[in-house]
């Protein structure tokens, strides 16, 4: 349950999810949000990533949660393990739709993430935030995530240099 009231489930994504994860991820674009993408997607390549997604997932090469609300999927999270003598490490993406932050579904998302890595018998996970997003480090500080690094000017946004932090927890 989410903090104002609404009925939020966390499951497995999946191919009836295409047509949401493409207006997501529009929306994303559309409002500026702090990814790295910066152009929309079309529906043929949105097609092509939920195929390797949702074959990753079958074959236990990632895990992911779907936070749906009202029959539709609003954010979505994956761990994507490494390889070689880093397969114990899993990296971590988050995205939630305008409207449904700050009531808890990210913090859910990213436990219910957390629960799938260690299935996978991933130890830690990383991930990174732009540093102009105080609101994102801010859930995953409160999450256990420690800052480790930057990158200086990592990001180019709306014509300006933005570092990125690199975080990590052990799970």
């Amino acid at each position: 349950m989410a903090k104002d009231g609404r009925r939020v489930i966390l499951r497995a994504p999946q191919w009836s999810d295409l047509d949401d994860f493409l207006k997501l991820i529009s929306a994303l674009v559309e409002e500026g949000a702090d990814i790295n993408m910066d152009a929309k997607t079309t529906r043929d390549a949105e097609v092509d990533w939920l195929a390797r997604h949702l074959s990753a997932i079958e074959k236990d090469g990632k895990a992911a949660v779907v936070a749906e609300v009202d029959g539709r999927a609003i954010g979505q999270t994956d761990v994507t393990p490494k390889s070689g003598r880093q397969r114990h490490v899993g990296v971590l993406g988050i995205v939630i739709r305008n409207g449904y932050r700050d009531i808890g579904i990210g913090t859910e998302l990213m436990e219910e993430a957390e629960a799938q890595a260690r299935r996978l018998g991933l130890k830690i996970l990383t991930l990174e935030v732009f540093s102009s997003n105080s609101r994102a480090r801010h859930v995953y500080e409160r999450a256990g995530y420690r800052i480790v690094g930057r990158v200086p000017k990592a990001v180019l946004k709306d014509g300006e240099y933005v570092h990125s932090i690199i975080m990590t927890k052990e799970i």
